[in-house]
C-alpha cells in the first residue's frame, strides 16, 4: 500500500461519510490544512493521529503505517492547470521576488520555514463578493555564515 492508495481510500470514505475537512480535523484535534495535507500524502502523522484517521475512515490497520511514513514531497513539475492551484502559482510567479525582498528587508538574509509553519484558510464575507484569506505563518530561519 502506498500513500496514493491511502489518499484515494480516504477521499472515497470522506465522501461516503459526508464529512468536510473541518470536521475531520476537529475529530483528530488538528488543523484542517495539516489534516488535509496528511490525508493527501504530503505530510506524515504521528501514530495516534494516523490511528484516529484510520478509525474515522474505516481503513485497514496497515493504512496507519502508510500515513505515518515520511513523504516524498514532490509534485508534477509542469505548470499546474487547475485554476485554483494555478492562481497560487501565478501569485508566487508575479509576487515571489517582492515577497523575498520584503522578508529580507524586515528580517535579514533568510527564509520562511515550511516546517515550523502554520496555514489558515478563511472565508471573508464582502458585499462585492466573498474573499479568500490565506495566512502563511512560518518561522524565520536566518542563513548563517561559517
Amino acid at each position: 500500500m502506498k500513500k496514493a492508495d491511502v489518499k484515494e481510500m480516504i477521499i472515497e470514505a470522506k465522501k461516503a461519510k459526508g464529512l468536510g475537512w473541518e470536521e475531520v480535523a476537529s475529530k483528530i484535534g488538528m488543523s484542517p490544512v495539516w489534516t488535509t495535507s496528511v490525508c493527501f500524502g504530503m505530510n506524515s502523522a504521528p501514530k495516534d493521529k494516523a490511528d484516529m484517521l484510520v478509525a474515522l475512515f474505516d481503513l485497514s490497520p496497515e493504512a496507519s503505517a502508510v500515513i505515518q511514513e515520511c513523504p516524498m514531497k514532490i509534485w508534477d513539475q509542469a505548470v499546474p492547470t487547475d485554476p485554483a492551484i494555478y492562481r497560487l502559482y501565478e501569485i508566487v510567479g508575479v509576487y515571489g521576488e517582492t515577497i523575498k525582498e520584503i522578508i529580507h528587508e524586515k528580517f535579514g538574509d533568510g527564509i520562511m520555514s515550511a516546517i515550523d509553519y502554520e496555514m489558515y484558510i478563511e472565508r471573508k464575507e464582502d458585499p462585492k463578493g466573498d474573499r479568500v484569506v490565506i495566512t502563511l505563518d512560518g518561522k524565520f530561519l536566518k542563513y548563517r555564515a561559517w
